[in-house]
């Protein structure tokens, strides 16, 4: 079977990830069966998913008729055998328990059709064992959403021992076709890659409170500021719900042995039911006061701590040949949200450091948690997890930037989908350097940016990148950002913003900085750092003024709103041209190509004569009047006189 087979998939659950993944599978197009064992349970999660929708289509995310007929392919049922019996995919989300599973399979093989493929959207139970209790092992894999499925990108694509290669590409084109990102888990192997790494990662920041090490908040403070993850590790346990992980630990316990223990923390919360945000208590207290971490008290000995267990853990999971490290690190900045992805993070630490850190910590303990792990060690005798050989894009130097050019237009796409493309302070030499490379070939005429996704052009300045901590230090980064983003203003060619999704903060400057802008119907905008005590700092305060007029920059600085809609900075004059979402890729591709063909001589002047005039006109003329008289010298102005004579489309050297 293929992608293309494809017409009817079958969710089996309705729950938070069930309703979620029929929601996902009905936008994306596919008729969906949506079933659970009672029918109350099925009106709840079609209740959620109409809920969903319409907001989606309140944010205008989808239209009201695209919600409509999401909805119209949404069939709830409680009888088994009519929710499966024409489904080319089934995808079951029951709960994490093996024998209920086991319980479904029986069924779902006497119903389902003999060519249907099974996938189980677990977090960390035995694909191969799933597999076994089916006719049919070789199609069979796991297909692990993240809750909620609707808004996260990732999905596991997880390999059984039996499963075939063909049904991995199908359940892998499924995901993509979802407008989801798939990553191959290659082995079976216990907690996959996201939380093979994120749970010991919890239940060692447990330990490190339960053995007097630390205190809570000092665990927190180092690993959301100091280490920049989205979450402390106890809030984050909390949000998950210390059930959860607990189980998930215990799982990874009982099959990969003694270092998974759980700490007997999580198992005291339990028992009192304080099982985190869910129950109204958890490692903190919801009903009073809620989460509050203090954002100076990271320590750097548990900061070395924690970078250890978590090169251990990728380190088993490279050695095993669970996942490639690039896999790795994609799946944990898509699943976890972190800004750069583990194996990169303890690259920039030191392997032997952390290793000599394993060894003392096991020394000390005799925690079995602190072996070092064989492709570990291997990692750090080939110089990291990306060794000389190197796993990463040789194409390229970039790591949160995607740099092409195509056709004369040189295309810079912030690549942090997984973080709503915010910007980094690395981000900017990066920028600062694509730049460089795009003035040094004579084939780039025109540069595109855009953001990856249609999520966001850019939401903003990521603050967990940048450890400014004085007013000298913000400072120096303004300028890098108002001397980065400068560059498009500087550089000959003309420069198109293409902004699908949110363009917000820091990202709107970059915007700003660009000759014109088109945006999408689903763009939104805003300059929201007023609410922050703040202001643009990267040249807004100066090129939005420029290019709206100071009454209305100051109406959009002044307010912070962050919800301006594309028609709206249309009317102000900070958009070109909005266009429809289907056909947003095709116009960008369009007007690029316009000004691609341009007369790059002409172009650079044109710039350098406006940008000399914004603030002195007489300056403005002066550039004006020399480069009209430098142009009448250029065999480019011959070239479009004849080819207007010739009624035919000029072709433009730069000469």
């Amino acid at each position: 079977m293929t992608l293309d087979d494809i017409q009817q998939v079958a969710v089996l659950g309705a729950g938070n990830m069930g309703h979620g993944i029929a929601e996902v599978a009905a936008l994306a197009g596919y008729d969906v069966t949506m079933r659970d064992i009672k029918e109350e349970f099925v009106q709840d999660g079609y209740d959620n998913i109409e809920w969903s929708v319409n907001k989606l289509a309140e944010k205008e995310r989808i239209s009201a008729a695209e919600a409509e007929e999401t909805l119209d392919r949404i069939t709830p049922l409680v009888d088994f055998e009519t929710a499966v019996a024409d489904a080319d995919v089934v995808i079951e989300a029951v709960p994490e328990q093996m024998e209920i599973k086991k319980d479904v399979y029986g069924d779902l093989v006497e119903y389902a059709a003999d060519d249907a493929i099974f996938t189980t959207n677990t977090s960390s139970l035995s694909i191969t064992e799933l597999s076994e209790v089916t006719d049919r092992p070789e199609r069979f894999c796991g297909m692990h959403f993240f809750n909620p499925p609707v808004r996260m990108q990732l999905v596991e694509v997880i390999s059984g021992a039996h499963t075939s290669e063909e049904t991995l590409e199908t359940i892998e084109a499924l995901a993509d076709d979802f407008g989801k990102t798939p990553v191959r888990v290659r082995k079976d192997s216990p907690g996959f890659i996201v939380n093979r790494v994120l749970v010991p990662l919890m239940n060692e920041g447990a330990w490190i409170v339960h053995d007097d090490v630390a205190t809570v908040a000092e665990v927190d403070s180092t690993t959301k500021y100091d280490m920049g993850h989205p979450m402390g590790l106890f809030e984050l346990a909390d949000q998950v719900g210390i059930d959860v992980g607990y189980h998930v630990l215990e799982y990874l316990h009982e099959t990969l042995g003694a270092a998974y223990e759980p700490c007997p923390l999580m198992a005291e919360k339990i028992e009192a039911e304080e099982l985190g945000k869910k129950s109204g208590k958890g490692i903190y207290d919801y009903e009073n006061g809620g989460v509050e971490i203090p954002r100076d008290e990271g320590r750097e000995d548990i900061e070395q701590r924690i970078l250890a267990i978590m090169a251990n853990e990728v380190g088993k999971l490279v050695g095993d040949d669970v996942a490639p490290i690039t896999a790795i690190d994609e799946a944990m900045q898509l699943g976890a949200g972190y800004a750069d992805g583990p194996g990169k993070v303890t690259d920039a630490a030191g392997l032997d450091s952390l290793i000599e850190t394993l060894e003392d910590l096991h020394e000390e303990t005799g925690a079995a948690r602190y072996a070092v792990a064989d492709g570990l060690r291997e990692a750090a005798s080939q110089g990291g997890f990306y060794d000389d050989e190197g796993e990463e894009d040789t194409t390229t130097n970039f790591e949160s930037i995607a740099v092409s050019i195509d056709e004369r237009i040189g295309r810079i796409t912030i690549d942090r989908a997984h973080r709503m493309n915010t910007i980094t302070t690395d981000m900017l030499d990066e920028i600062d350097a694509a730049v460089d490379a795009f003035e040094a070939d004579d084939d780039v005429r025109a540069i595109v940016l855009t953001g990856a996704g249609d999520r966001a052009f850019s939401a903003g300045f990521d603050a967990a990148s940048t450890s400014a901590g004085s007013g000298i230090e913000a400072q120096e980064l303004s300028r890098k950002g108002q001397q980065t983003f400068g560059r498009f203003e500087e550089t000959p060619m003309p420069v198109l913003a293409a902004i699908d999704g949110y363009c917000l903060g820091g990202g709107m400057e970059l915007a700003t900085a660009a000759d014109m802008r088109i945006a999408s119907e689903r763009a939104q905008f805003g300059q929201p750092e007023h609410n922050l005590g703040l202001l643009p700092g990267w040249g807004g305060t100066q090129r939005l003024r420029a290019i709206v007029g100071e009454g209305r920059a100051k109406e959009i600085i002044f307010t912070a709103r962050n919800d301006y809609e594309p028609e709206t900075m249309y009317d102000y004059g900070f958009v070109n041209e909005v266009v429809d979402n289907d056909a947003f890729e095709d116009r960008v591709a369009e007007l690029a190509g316009d000004l691609a063909g341009g007369p790059p001589i002409a172009q650079r002047f044109t710039k350098l004569a406006m940008h000399a005039g914004r603030d002195d006109t007489d300056a403005g003329l002066e550039v004006e009047n020399f480069a009209f008289g430098h142009l009448f010298t250029t065999d480019d102005m011959w070239e479009g006189l004849a080819a207007f004579q010739e009624d035919r489309d000029p072709e433009f050297e730069g000469k």
